[in-house]
């Protein structure tokens, strides 16, 4: 994956820190409104209780991936200009940060893609639209602000479907009957506290599914697509995820796993799961 599209913390202003509103619950300790830095975020753009985030009650601060897009901001777009000393551009740089996520976020898809000899027929395709998708992050704040997202997504997913279908089509074939046979009832987005433990599901479509609680535990999910699924609480103790596919560091972070949970190479085991 392009160093480009992970998250560079020290190369950011703490945009998401500040950007982001939320509510409290479960995922965080209070109330905070959008453009109101945290309570928790020092003057030098660091998280006062980043290595006690979930003791204290910011569970969803752990969950978060900006997929580069801050240290993008920081950086490039406002070329080093911290919100602190020109606050006459924070309240635009605050509304540029969730329009240029989704721009890397379909960005880390494509690169994805990109590197999976399964797809080599979409690559040309897939270089164009990276390109022009690319070219985006490039522009001035006010015309980032002016971009038809929902537009420039319905692009991308449309190669994103074909990349998939073209993965899971390799995905090798289950010796055990019982196992393809569960694997061919599963239907629908809803798998909330489903049991699927010890399942094959090698090659399954978990698009946009609602997996939270599900147990996955020692599930097989080799090609499987995982993209949009929500997996917030979802057991993947010793599930095996080596090439599944759109699979993001925010969906495993949230999930529950252990030391014995294979994941893609280009992603890491959460702390809180050793």
């Amino acid at each position: 994956m392009s160093p480009h599209l992970y998250t560079d913390c020290e190369q950011c202003f703490g945009l998401c820190c500040v950007a982001l509103p939320y509510g409290k619950s479960s995922d965080f300790a209070f109330d905070k409104a959008s453009g109101t830095p945290c309570p928790n975020l020092r003057s030098d753009n660091r998280c006062g209780i980043h290595t006690q985030l979930r003791q204290k009650g910011f569970k969803g601060c752990t969950v978060y991936d900006c997929f580069g897009a801050g240290q993008k901001l920081s950086q490039v777009t406002y070329a080093g200009r911290d919100w602190r000393d020109h606050p006459e551009s924070a309240a635009e740089m605050f509304d540029c940060l969730p329009v240029m996520r989704q721009l890397h976020e379909l960005l880390s898809y494509m690169n994805e893609m990109l590197l999976r000899p399964e797809t080599s027929s979409l690559h040309d395709a897939i270089r164009s639209v990276y390109q022009e998708t690319e070219r985006l992050t490039d522009l001035e704040p006010s015309a980032i602000l002016r971009l038809d997202i929902p537009s420039q997504r319905a692009v991308v997913n449309d190669l994103l479907v074909q990349g998939s279908e073209l993965v899971r089509a390799h995905a090798p074939s289950s010796s055990h009957e019982q196992g393809n046979s569960k694997r061919k009832k599963l239907k629908g987005r809803d798998f909330l506290g489903a049991n699927l433990r010890g399942t094959d599901l090698r090659g399954a479509s978990f698009r946009g599914a609602l997996m939270i609680a599900c147990d996955l535990r020692n599930a097989d999910l080799r090609h499987a697509d995982l993209i949009g699924a929500d997996l917030r609480d979802a057991d993947l103790g010793g599930a095996d995820l080596t090439g599944s596919i759109f699979l993001t560091q925010s969906q495993l972070n949230a999930a529950r796993g252990n030391s014995r949970t294979k994941l893609p190479a280009h992603l890491n085991l959460p702390e809180h799961w050793l």
